[in-house]
């Protein structure tokens, strides 16, 4: 027959599996990261500062278009991070830090979630056609490294959720066992 696993048995299982979904998903965004921008660089405006002066000193006369090409561009260029962060929120997991851990891992989800909007702005930037090459891109990202290193991700959020819930129902369970024993016992007062 067998015999039911300890919390120590499960918690151990899923911490390794949180932790190695973790780094997964930080080598697919890192390396998706990596193979979009060498794949997306035959055009010319690969730099900040290309881009800079192919599309932002035209329209410093126009304020409007100037604000959003400037947020386009700010977005275009801020999704390193994101494999980072879920790499290092993986580590502070594993390290049993588990909400700093898990809110890493939030935040470099968050990251590259924006790079995938990142990546619309670019086209967008480029070729100047709103529903034509982004259509292509976002299924390009979401079918590539990217996609999947944000569903991995995503997997090991939930993972590290769920054993933060174990060890807070385990460490309930022993504060009240450990507040039972240090409860005086009523005795009554004709004893």
């Amino acid at each position: 027959m067998a015999k039911d696993k300890s919390w120590w048995r499960l918690r151990q299982i899923r911490h390794r599996d949180a932790v190695i979904l973790s780094v997964l998903s930080a080598s697919c965004l890192l390396a998706g990261e990596l193979t979009d921008n060498v794949t997306n660089c035959t055009s010319p405006p690969c730099s900040i500062g290309a881009i800079y002066q192919d599309y932002i000193v035209p329209y410093l006369n126009n304020p409007p278009i100037l604000v959003v090409l400037i947020a386009l561009t700010l977005l275009g260029f801020t999704t390193y991070f994101g494999g980072i962060f879920v790499l290092l929120g993986g580590l502070h997991f594993s390290w049993g830090r588990v909400g700093r851990g898990r809110f890493l891992t939030g935040l470099g989800l968050g990251v590259s979630l924006l790079g995938l909007v990142g990546r619309l702005s670019r086209t967008i930037l480029t070729t100047g056609r709103p529903f034509g090459d982004p259509l292509v891109a976002l299924l390009a990202v979401v079918a590539g490294l990217s996609g999947l290193g944000i569903l991995l991700g995503i997997v090991s959020h939930t993972l590290m959720g769920e054993y933060a819930l174990m060890l807070k129902k385990h460490a309930k369970r022993v504060l009240r066992r450990w507040r039972k024993s240090r409860r005086p016992t009523r005795r009554s007062s004709k004893s």
